[in-house]
């Protein structure tokens, strides 16, 4: 039997009462499509923490700037419901661009805490974007839970904080990075990559984890590890690197004496494909 495909926001919450008057919780995957096993990890982590899974396939607009990637942003949506057949997915809500922002639109969100920095130095407009498009989907879906994945590990404290800022009944949850037999973090994106760079991306992975296994102790250890992560991505074939970089895993701070935990952050990039990964560090 074909899952269920809501385009409007009706139907969807339609759908959602009805679970809910049967005392049903739902969950919420949501994704921008181009659906590889790491999407589908996210079905099957959140199936015990719920009795319904949607999970909603959108591109959004608002996270990408004028120069970004989307108008070519990887979409096969028959592709995506083949592949959410074979999990625990319960419907898909897949609006389009009109019904999320209609005209006349205007309303943003202002962040500030772990949105500032790292993605932000390069991209300032994503994660009000991102924020704006949670929150709605939030809304529509009137979800008890969603979850999303650590790769995009500020991206999911953002929306932590949003949540809580908010105070929407939500639990958050986060699911692991999947990885190719390599090592490199699945992305959508990775589609992109040339026969000739798919080599170089692998290394990611192994420079990554060197810096967060550095013994890091000081600010100038810190900054000295950072330095040479920087430099051997740039010697292993990257074309530039973003950052490299050891941060409060809670905060995404600069660590201090008082950090109890740590995070390793990687953004580099190959011709015009952006790769982004991350790890827990010593």
């Amino acid at each position: 039997m074909a899952l269920p495909i809501y385009r409007t926001i009706a139907d969807m919450r339609a759908q959602v009462a009805t679970w809910k008057a049967d005392g049903l919780r739902v969950g919420l995957v949501p994704t921008m499509g181009a659906l590889h096993a790491g999407h589908l990890s996210l079905v099957n982590e959140i199936a015990p923490h719920c009795d319904r899974i949607i999970t909603s396939i959108f591109v959004n607009p608002a996270q990408f700037s004028a120069h970004e990637d989307l108008g070519t942003y990887p979409r096969d949506e028959a592709a995506d419901l083949a592949a959410l057949q074979a999990t625990k997915a319960d419907c898909v809500f897949a609006p389009v661009v009109s019904e999320m922002y209609p005209d006349g639109f205007t309303t943003a969100i202002t962040l500030d805490g772990p949105a500032l920095g790292l993605e932000t130095d390069n991209r300032p407009h994503f994660f009000g974007g991102v924020a704006l498009i949670v929150n709605k989907l939030l809304s529509q879906s009137q979800t008890d839970v969603a979850i999303f994945g650590e790769k995009d590990y500020q991206q999911l404290l953002v929306i932590r904080r949003m949540v809580r800022d908010l105070d929407l009944p939500v639990e958050i949850l986060s699911a692991p990075i999947i990885r190719e037999a390599d090592g490199l973090a699945m992305s959508s994106r990775n589609v992109y990559l040339t026969d000739a760079h798919r080599p170089i991306a692998a290394k990611l992975n192994g420079i990554l984890k060197a810096l967060a296994e550095s013994k890091a102790e000081s600010q100038d250890d810190r900054e000295a590890a950072e330095a040479q992560a920087y430099d051997l991505l740039l010697q292993a074939g990257f074309t530039s690197v973003d950052y490299a970089t050891i941060r409060d895993a809670e905060t995404l701070a600069v660590p201090t004496a008082a950090t109890t935990s740590r995070r390793a952050l990687i953004v580099a990039r190959l011709g015009e494909v952006r790769l982004l990964d991350n790890m827990a560090a010593r």
